[in-house]
Formats: C-alpha cells, sequence, structure tokens
C-alpha cells in the first residue's frame, strides 16, 4: 500500500479533530445519519441513534393540524402542521427523528460544540422541537433551508433529564436527494446545502469533518478504512459504504427481495450500513463518551414512503407505512410504544393506539 502524504493545513485538521476528541464534552455521544441517491428516484435515509442510557423511545405519528409552541413559555414560537408526520422520541420529550408524508426527513445527531447564542428578543424554540418544526412545516430541503436561514426563531437548550446538554445538530433530506446539515456553532447558523452532503456523525463541526473524509477518500476505501467508532472513522466508512451501494437491481439477490424492487434493496443496503458503523450494545470507550450504544436504526424510504426501524435492545425490526397512516386535519395523535423492551415485526402501521401528544422539553427563560 503506498503512504500517502499530508497536507500541513490537513495534518492540522486532522491534529485539531483529535483534540477535539481527547477533551471534547463529558455528555457527548455518537449516532450516524447516511443517505442513498438512486435512479428513479429512489432515496433513502438511514440513521444510527447511540447514547449512553436508555431513552425509552417511542413512535408517534402527528396529523396534519396539530397545534404546536416551542415549550418557551409566552415568548414561544407558535405553529400548526402542514404535513403529517411519523417521529421516534427520545425520552418522549423530543422528536429526535422522523419523516413526513411527503418524504422529507429529519435526524437530530449530537454534536458536543453546538453554541447556540444569545435567545434575544425573538421567538425561542424548545431544541427538542427543531426536528418536529421541520417536518411539521416543509415538503423540501430547499424550502426548508430559505426559511430556517433567515431565523425566524432562536433555539433554547435545556438539559436532558440525565443531565446531559442537548446539544444536537440537524440534518434535513428529501425525495430528490436534496440535503442540508444545520450547525449552530459560536451561536451562528451554519448551512451546509447540497446533494453532496450524503453522511453525518458528531464532532468536530461539518467543515472540519468533510475536510477529515476527503483525505479517507483519496486513500480509497477498497485500500483502507479507519476502524474506530470515533465520529470521523464512522464518517469515513459510512461515505465509503452507502456511496459503493448498487444503483440498480442485484439480480443475484433479487429473488430473495419481497417485492424485487430496487427501493426495497436500497432501504435493506442502508440498513447494513447503519449496522455495520453501530457500536455494540453495551460497548463504549472508557474516557470517550462521545462513543456510546446504538439503541436503534431508522431507514427512510422517501420514494414509497415507508419508515423501518430497527431496535439494537430487543430483537426487533418493522415499519410504518406513511400512506396508511390517517393524517388529516382532526385526526388523532398515535402512538407505537417500545419502551420496556416490546417488541413489533413486519408493517406496525395498524399497531398505533390513539394518545395524547408527548410534552416536549421546556425552556425556562430568566426574565
Amino acid at each position: 500500500m503506498s503512504k500517502k502524504s499530508l497536507s500541513a493545513p490537513l495534518t492540522q485538521t486532522l491534529l485539531a479533530a483529535c483534540l477535539t476528541f481527547a477533551l471534547g464534552a463529558q455528555s457527548a455521544t455518537a449516532c450516524t445519519r447516511a443517505m442513498y441517491v438512486g435512479p428513479d428516484n429512489v432515496v433513502v435515509t438511514g440513521r444510527n441513534m447511540d447514547w449512553s442510557e436508555n431513552m425509552d423511545a417511542n413512535l408517534w405519528t402527528i396529523p396534519r393540524g396539530t397545534a404546536h409552541d416551542g415549550a418557551a413559555g409566552k415568548n414561544s414560537i407558535k405553529w400548526v402542521s402542514k404535513y403529517g408526520s411519523v417521529v421516534a422520541t427520545a425520552y418522549d420529550i423530543a422528536a429526535a427523528d422522523g419523516m413526513n408524508e411527503k418524504g422529507l426527513v429529519a435526524n437530530t445527531l449530537y454534536l458536543a460544540t453546538a453554541k447556540w447564542g444569545s435567545v434575544g428578543t425573538k421567538p425561542t424554540l424548545s431544541v427538542s422541537l427543531w426536528a418536529q418544526y421541520a417536518l411539521d412545516n416543509f415538503a423540501t430541503v430547499a424550502e426548508a433551508v430559505t426559511a430556517l436561514r433567515a431565523e425566524p426563531f432562536r433555539i433554547g437548550a435545556p438539559n436532558l433529564p440525565n443531565g446531559s446538554p442537548s446539544s444536537v445538530h440537524l440534518s434535513l433530506s428529501d425525495p430528490t436527494g436534496d440535503s442540508a446539515i444545520f450547525e449552530y456553532i459560536e451561536g451562528v447558523l451554519v448551512i451546509h446545502h447540497g446533494k453532496q452532503f450524503k453522511v453525518m456523525t458528531n464532532e468536530p463541526n461539518y467543515d472540519t469533518q468533510l475536510a477529515i473524509n476527503s483525505y479517507w477518500a483519496d486513500v480509497g476505501g477498497m485500500t483502507f478504512l479507519p476502524g474506530t467508532f470515533s465520529p470521523s472513522d464512522r464518517f469515513a466508512r459510512a461515505s465509503f459504504m452507502v456511496g459503493a451501494l448498487p444503483m440498480s437491481l442485484d439480480k443475484k439477490y433479487a429473488p430473495a427481495l419481497p417485492d424485487q424492487s430496487l427501493e426495497t434493496q436500497a432501504s435493506l443496503g442502508v440498513l447494513g450500513v447503519m449496522r455495520a458503523v453501530s457500536v455494540p450494545l453495551g460497548e463504549g470507550v472508557a474516557g470517550k463518551p462521545n462513543v456510546s450504544t446504538t439503541l436503534w436504526r431508522s431507514v427512510s424510504d422517501q420514494k414509497n414512503k415507508v419508515y423501518y426501524f430497527d431496535s439494537a435492545t430487543s430483537p426487533s425490526a418493522f415499519w410504518v407505512d406513511l400512506k396508511q397512516v390517517d393524517f388529516t386535519a382532526g385526526a388523532p395523535v398515535k402512538k407505537l410504544t417500545m419502551a420496556g423492551g416490546k417488541t413489533y415485526s413486519g408493517n406496525a402501521t395498524a399497531l398505533f393506539a390513539k394518545a395524547t401528544l408527548f410534552t416536549p422539553l421546556p425552556v425556562v427563560i430568566k426574565e
């Protein structure tokens, strides 16, 4: 294997990233998001939820016409959902992941370096509803970027129930393959918008991740891939593997697929990528809390509007077909309880039960 020389700027970037990992915040964690874009409008987004403890995740279906506020008291931003969605919650106080009926997918992943800035006089949104706001209001990534770049609200980020900071960044993708990453760095909203932004993990910030990954992309995944659980190593592996997935139906395996479609092949391929960059149950790295157990994985088929869910804490893999959900205004909010080790298999859409919508993590604004 030939050796590749690192330029001085990239060497400095890699060193800075390593220092970031070594000195990372004590509550950091690990997640991964990867997107496949194939022919015939086949777009699939997968994500891992990695965390240092059980989060009692549940799934919810939320119809159009649902009234929300920013959970920040009298200065909360208020809105009514334009689109219905299915979401996965964390602690049943935050929408961590989901897809709306238009195929827009939102994923929040931990980012220890997030700095939100002061709330000021703008309307406020609890970070626990950042993904929900996007799913409720936008059909496409471009629409979301235009609206969110204007910063119609400031984000309040209270600590989670276990005392960890709720430091995250947000990724959005849509059925055209468009993608955007939203980060607050030193109080400034930074947006990376474009179809090339297919992968996201955690710290360092996205600009630095891209610089590190460019080195590994030049080395080549068939030559060498970094193998630790660190965010930058997972970024490199996920980038290579999702990019290597086939762009057409593989006839060697197609007979084993339920519908012999590229959409199903791609969805299962992305699930394989997400499993390959997972952290095994119970594993972590001592002294590096930014590496935590994978609790669950989601895969969103954005062409067919199917949301797959794969639990790492119980033998449970199932899906929700958004086309079978009643999202009409006035329809009830419904919940699929997964907390407590409940298991499901196959199409679980009909198993959701009427429920009162979860209460988001509130922001306390000091007068």
